[in-house]
């Protein structure tokens, strides 16, 4: 097996494939010149500048994605090198003899995983600017609006193309800047404000694993590219298995042992960072919140850039994760309780954009399942389908709310289905594929999604898959139901708002239906690029997705595969989720056709805490408030008062003004402008320098060393010294200048050490005696 020396170094020079550079400063420079100079410029040319920048980058993705297609499987990479960012030099760790000196390039790597997430961004991020400048056509801020809008597209480039872990890292950060800037755009609010602060915040939390996960596996591969990393994990998989630390102790007589692998606690820290991009338990709480911004932006972050973000990099990361059993069990139980906790969450809400909030959470579940049971290239399918039907429910539920002059419960609207038949038509596409109705984009990558959940390898995941996809096909009958209760709502029935509301209602203009369209039109088809479940129906239908991205993303690592025992089972499971949905649409069909329902509302008087808990979102924020928020705020009030008030405040400011202030005082009694009080100064100053010249000290040190001493006397203008070291009466040196003696007794004992000092005014003081005894010293 090769070394890691040996498959750790530098390609050489690749071929440089320029036209990824324009891919993606293209939004980089819209944001720049819209940043700068939107107050100056005209509404229309702000638009125009902000679309043309995204929608010349998806142009040239596409060009991109076709050279890559032309590639033969084991050549579909283009990289383009801009320069050598910075070099670190990391410490010898985990049982390496070298230390590791790591070049880090700004560049940027096109594969078949990253030009499907090029084409998500740059298509679906096209279709939401050219809907946004509809929606904010009234806007006092188009120039900040539409800068940020390609600033966040500009951050989800450079984190899809990073050809490494750093550059990935920093468009990690950008999309959570951004995502900062616009949740909290309309700032004059303060619940806009804050649910931005929010989101900022409990990012930076999982992004605190995500850093460790990368200073882990620096340590231990020397290396952080992605090509480098996955030659490592191919080819040299011990580098990653070893232990990353040996934790052994006794408990009550109990042998307790835990020496993780360095792959498994690499894994768990990098999905720390995803669950906080990608709102899974217990980071989700952002997400909702984010519905505070306008509704592209909501748009926007759900279904192109920064929710997908962390199942991107699981799957980009897919050569670590399938390293380790416990790493990927935590990935995909963490998907699956977060995809039902959000579904019953969103059963309650009657905000049209919180149940579509909640809704994402639940997907995004779906999507961690996947890729924790290693089914990457089904996590990935559901991440394209979702992106095309979650920004049409985003978009077409902007459309209602601006219809309805931005009233957002669900409860005051209905009717509108006659009133906006291009919105309710393209929303009843999106609801129909996310509830997974039959041979919808969403059927097809959800059920998907539940038979690999049930046919992983059971060696591998003992008895989880069963709990997996039980745990699925609940959240599947969740979505179903609130997603066809929310349409019911704004759609069916007769129209429950105000009659100045109702006079006023009106299909979006074509700025805004036109995208709806087109995203309602691939919420249909887009499933017959992956038609997996068409398979357990006998056809054999080209899957042209997998095809695409297996050879990338499944070659070259241990394969997690399916349990032969287990494959009589994905023809029912087809029928079984199909009827699921089916009987839940039906459910929702029955109580929400009308409107709001008596039964529904029957059902929640009979479990009125239950009923009140879910609609307060089982109240996880009220636990978070109570518990770490409080606890932080009291620490930060401690600290307060300790290092800013006492420290900083009360010694460092206050303190040394109050010294100053002090010697001022003192200074300005003898500061008195009388002349008596200067000449009384001058002679008691006069006085002690007079006194000090007359009166010689005899202070000295006498130092024992065995039966040696060594005198040093005090130091004084004109003084002269003489010792006796015996006590006999006789002065054993003459008066000199030198203060400094020394003296050998012969024999050990008590003796008496004298000093006579003489000043220059030949005064002498008498005599000093000291008790000397070897290896002892007394004065």
């Amino acid at each position: 097996m090769p070394g890691l020396n040996e498959i750790s170094l530098r390609p050489g020079a690749p071929d440089q494939y320029w036209l990824l550079l324009p891919i993606v400063l293209l939004p980089a420079l819209g944001a720049l010149v819209n940043g700068l100079f939107g107050s100056r410029l005209k509404r229309d040319t702000i638009h125009t500048l902000a679309c043309a920048m995204v929608f010349t980058s998806f142009a040239l993705s596409v060009v991109a994605f076709l050279q890559l297609a032309a590639l033969p499987h084991e050549a579909r990479h283009l990289t383009y090198r801009a320069y050598e960012w910075f070099t670190v030099t990391l410490p010898a760790a985990f049982g390496s003899a070298q230390d590791y000196r790591i070049p880090i390039d700004v560049a940027f790597r096109l594969d078949p995983l990253a030009a499907t997430m090029l084409l998500v961004v740059t298509g679906v991020g096209s279709l939401i600017h050219l809907y946004s400048t509809g929606y904010m056509a009234h806007d006092e801020s188009p120039g900040r609006f539409f800068s940020y809008m390609n600033l966040f597209t500009f951050a989800m480039l450079v984190l899809v193309l990073g050809e490494s872990l750093p550059v990935m890292f920093v468009g990690w950060e950008g999309v959570g800047l951004c995502s900062y800037l616009l949740i909290g755009f309309w700032f004059d609010k303060d619940e806009n404000a804050k649910a931005g602060m929010k989101a900022f915040i409990v990012n930076r939390i999982g992004d605190l694993g995500f850093l460790v996960g990368i200073f882990l596996l620096a340590l231990s591969l020397g290396v952080l590219s992605f090509p480098e990393m996955e030659q490592v994990a191919a080819h040299a998989p011990t580098q990653l298995t070893k232990p990353a630390f040996d934790l052994s102790f006794s408990l009550f007589g109990w042998d307790i042992a835990w020496r993780p692998a360095i792959a498994t606690i690499a894994a768990i820290c990098l999905f720390v960072g995803a669950a906080g991009k990608s709102a899974q338990l217990p980071l989700y709480v952002w997400l909702p919140d984010a519905m505070a911004g306008p509704t592209p932006v909501s748009a926007l972050i759900h279904a192109a850039t920064m929710v997908t973000a962390g199942v991107y990099m699981v799957a980009r990361m897919h050569f670590l994760f399938v390293l380790t059993a416990s790493g990927m069990a935590v990935v995909a139980v963490t998907g699956a309780l977060t995809a039902v906790f959000a579904a019953t969450i969103a059963l309650t809400q009657n905000d049209i954009k919180k149940v579509l909030a909640y809704s994402t959470v639940s997907q995004l579940g779906y999507m961690f399942v996947a890729v924790g049971v290693g089914a990457h290239v089904t996590g990935v399918f559901h991440v394209v389908t979702h992106a095309f039907f979650k920004a049409c429910l985003f978009l077409g539920a902007g459309s209602v709310i601006v219809a309805m002059h931005h009233r957002q419960d669900i409860r005051e609207m209905g009717g509108l289905k006659a009133l906006m038949p291009r919105t309710r038509w393209t929303f009843l596409a999106a609801t129909l594929a996310i509830a997974g109705f039959p041979f919808t984009s969403g059927f097809f990558s959800k059920d998907a999604i539940l038979w690999h959940a049930l046919a992983r390898d059971s060696g591998r995941y003992g008895i989880l898959p069963p709990i997996l996809l039980t745990l699925l096909l609940a959240g599947a009958a969740l979505t179903a139901f609130y997603m066809f209760r929310l349409y019911f709502l704004v759609f069916g029935g007769e129209s429950r708002a105000d009659e100045d509301t109702l006079a006023h209602i009106k299909e979006s203009p074509s700025s805004m239906t036109l995208p709806l369209v087109v995203l309602g039109a691939l919420s249909i088809a887009a499933g017959l690029l992956n038609p997996e479940a068409l398979h357990a129906l006998g056809l054999n239908v080209p899957l042209t997705f997998e095809g695409w991205l297996a050879p990338g993303i499944e070659e070259g690592v241990p394969a997690v595969g399916i349990a032969e025992m287990r494959k009589p089972f994905e023809l029912p499971l087809v029928g079984a989720s199909s009827v699921i949905a089916l009987a839940a649409m039906g459910f929702a069909w029955i109580w929400y056709r009308r409107g709001p329902s008596a039964e529904a509302e029957r059902l929640a008087a009979r479990v009125p805490g239950l009923y009140a808990l879910v609609l307060d979102k089982w109240r996880i924020d009220e636990l978070y408030e109570a518990t770490i928020v409080r606890s932080l705020r009291w620490l930060a009030r401690a600290g307060h008062e300790a290092i800013d008030k006492l420290l900083i405040d009360g010694i460092m400011v206050h303190g040394v003004a109050g010294a100053v202030n002090l010697t001022g005082r003192v200074v300005r009694l003898v500061q008195t402008g009388r002349v008596q009080v200067y000449a009384m100064a001058m002679a008691l100053g006069t006085l002690g320098i007079l006194y000090k010249l007359a009166v010689p000290s005899t202070d000295f040190e006498a130092r024992v060393d065995g039966r040696s001493v060594t005198v040093n006397a005090a130091e004084g203008a004109g003084y002269e010294y003489r010792w006796d070291f015996d006590g006999d009466g006789r002065w054993d040196t003459q008066f000199g200048a030198e203060r400094r003696a020394e003296h050998r007794y012969r024999k050990a004992g008590r003796h008496e050490v004298r000093l006579e000092v003489r000043n220059a005014f030949t005064r002498s003081v008498g005599e000093h005696e000291v008790v000397v005894r070897p290896g002892r010293r007394r004065r």
